[in-house]
């Protein structure tokens, strides 16, 4: 068994201990950031997510690893917040009844890692509040999040309210909805990209 098979063997069963041992060990062992977020943190929540969604395993379980796995991503926090700022700022959302938010998690981290400050506001994020920290803060990129694809219209309703009042503001996009379609919804809007995974953020990093 290799560690990744290990490692989601502990996360499916709920050991959180097993599982810290490992990402542990993978961090002495400097294993590069971006690998262990994609090749464990996401993988790992992607085939949960295909499990729960073919009724394989339970509501609790799937509510559990990914408890977990925001726990596991607690460790790497003292090298995200420990890299050099370079002053610009990134602001992660997720619209309304959007309640997944690892993934967004990961987006802010990465973001973090690269120097830059990232606000991220976690899941079911009400329109004005989102509003009133882009007045605040100023970013110089925003980043949404969408997990169901029944919640695109919540979706296009803050990408329209944006662009009316900051037309100038690059938007990234990604989540998993997104794999039933809608991508072609948000080619109306200038200076939107969709993201299909935390990797593809090396291009949207400067």
């Amino acid at each position: 068994m290799d560690k990744y098979e290990e490692y989601f063997k502990n996360l499916l069963d709920g050991n959180k201990s097993a599982c810290a041992g490992i990402v542990n060990n993978l961090l002495n062992e400097s294993i590069d950031i971006m690998d262990l977020y994609t090749l464990y943190f996401q993988q790992s929540m992607y085939k949960i997510g295909e499990l729960w969604e073919f009724n394989k395993i339970s509501v609790s379980k799937e509510h559990l690893a990914t408890a977990i796995t925001e726990s596991m991503m607690s460790f790497v926090y003292p090298k995200i917040f420990g890299a050099e700022h370079n002053g610009k700022k990134v602001i992660v959302s997720c619209p309304v009844n959007e309640y997944h938010q690892i993934g967004p998690k990961m987006v802010a981290d990465v973001y973090e890692l690269h120097g830059w400050d990232s606000y991220f506001l976690g899941a079911n994020n009400p329109d004005d509040e989102l509003f009133r920290l882009i007045e605040e803060k100023k970013p110089d990129l925003l980043a949404l999040s969408l997990s169901i694809y029944f919640n695109l219209p919540s979706l296009i309703k803050v990408i329209e309210k944006v662009k009316n009042f900051y037309p100038n503001l690059p938007i990234i996009v990604g989540g998993q909805a997104f794999n039933w379609g809608g991508r072609n919804s948000l080619n109306q809007f200038p200076s939107i990209d969709y993201i299909e995974d935390v990797k593809m953020l090396n291009s949207f990093i400067e």
